[in-house]
């Protein structure tokens, strides 16, 4: 059985790292720990940029930032995973992660044999979503629990009181699954890519073409009614979680750790949600009145309702209803578009004599002179301008517009008076 201990006072923002670059804006951001993997043993193979060499320097600058780096190890493994599993776990004893996130009671195990010092935290994908389950993880050593998004806050609230020296980590941002706990063979089925290894093609997000008929209950009425239009209909597509208003009350059931989901997301989207939700930590641990509380974070809602492109918003099961879906569209569109993240100081690494105020960076979607745009700093401020004039840095000439994609540039604006810092993102508004 694991050691009491007491827990931390500290509240932990707990982000997704799909590569370095998103590691290193994550932390940039306030996000106090990531979790990342390889694909072979990670629930995300396709969209992951690490191997042996990038977990350890993100382990390393992990360490230099006084952050954290947990370990998905989560797949459900087949013997034959076993080998390459145990090669993999004997490569990294020299940068161990400070935790690992698993699922499988097998690499439970393993994990135990060889790193009996690490710290286990239980992934969500093992459905822990009662006081017994909970209880029995504990009595195996598992230090954290990484409770199924089917977990109510009453529950939560349960949980910690019957086990205060148990970690809970909850899921307050993100994707939501249309199977229990992401437990889903629709993608097995369809193309012989499992999403238990980590492969899934998201069949819930496609249109399908279903004709026009009706669910019934059991000698009831009809509980829903499908009605095809002409562009079909998004049968399984779930609403995306979004739970920056409950902070509060999470706090309060004992929630330690808050998760957000999304490793295959843009440097924006990371940038973007992390800031929400470390200033949201910020505001529910302030001294600032209820109403000044629920204030601020319905405010925190709309940027992230308005300022990113979602599925549209749902708090899940947390407060005892379903969770929605979106049948009407794939997703929401944003009325701001990423076009570009600051770099790290070109000055010093070029040589280049670049005018006050210069701010450098990297395009990733069409900027043009004249446009409105938002940079995005640490702490969710956010600085408001138009571009005036947009500058090549390697000529130093002026351009009318730039482009990401294939014809990735950098180039550098003008923002007088403001000190804007390596990985700030920037958004334009679109017309």
């Amino acid at each position: 059985m694991v050691e009491k201990k007491k827990l931390a006072s500290n509240l932990e923002l707990l982000a997704p790292a799909g590569n370095m670059l998103k590691l290193k804006t994550a932390f940039a951001y306030g996000a106090d720990a990531v979790y990342l993997g390889i694909p072979d043993f990670s629930l995300r193979v396709r969209i992951n940029d690490f191997d042996l060499a990038g977990i350890k320097e993100g382990i390393l600058y992990a360490r230099e930032k006084g952050k954290k780096v947990y370990l998905t190890v989560n797949i459900f493994a087949h013997n034959q995973h076993l080998p390459a599993l145990i090669k993999f776990l004997k490569k990294i004893e020299k940068f161990l992660p400070d935790a690992f996130i698993a699922s499988d009671p097998g690499i439970i195990n393993l994990l135990r044999e060889y790193y009996p010092q690490v710290e286990i935290h239980l992934s969500t994908q093992a459905n822990c979503t009662n006081l017994e389950a909970a209880r029995f993880w504990q009595k195996q050593g598992i230090s954290r629990i990484v409770l199924g998004r089917e977990v109510t806050l009453q529950q939560i609230k349960k949980i910690h009181q019957a086990l205060p020296d148990l970690e809970l980590e909850y899921f307050v941002h993100g994707a939501m699954c249309m199977a229990y706990s992401g437990r889903c063979f629709l993608s097995s089925l369809f193309t012989s890519r499992s999403a238990n290894l980590g492969d899934c093609v998201q069949p819930c997000r496609w249109q399908y073409d279903v004709g026009r008929y009706m669910i019934k209950a059991r000698g009831q009425e009809p509980e829903l009614e499908l009605v095809q239009e002409k562009h079909g209909t998004y049968l399984l597509n779930s609403l995306d979680l979004c739970l920056v208003r409950q902070i509060p009350d999470l706090i309060k059931a004992g929630v330690v750790s808050f998760k957000i989901e999304g490793r295959a997301k843009s440097v924006y989207y990371q940038a973007t949600v992390v800031a929400i939700y470390k200033r949201a930590l910020e505001i529910a641990r302030s001294k600032l009145s209820v109403a000044k509380k629920e204030k601020e974070l319905q405010f925190l809602y709309q940027e992230l309702e308005t300022k990113l492109v979602h599925r549209g918003f749902t708090s899940g099961f947390l407060e005892g209803a379903k969770a929605g879906q979106n049948v009407k569209v794939a997703k929401q569109l944003s009325k701001f578009e990423f076009c570009g993240q600051v770099v790290t100081d070109l000055k010093a690494v070029l040589k280049k004599r670049l005018p006050a105020g210069a701010v450098v960076f990297m395009v990733h979607n069409t900027i043009k002179q004249g446009d409105k745009v938002e940079i995005v700093l640490p702490g969710y401020k956010v600085i408001k301008l138009k571009v005036d004039y947009l500058y090549d840095l390697t000529k130093g000439e002026k351009l009318k517009e730039a482009h990401g994609g294939g014809g990735s540039k950098m180039i550098y604006i003008i923002v007088p008076g403001k000190t804007v810092p390596a990985y700030s993102v920037l958004r334009r508004k679109l017309k």
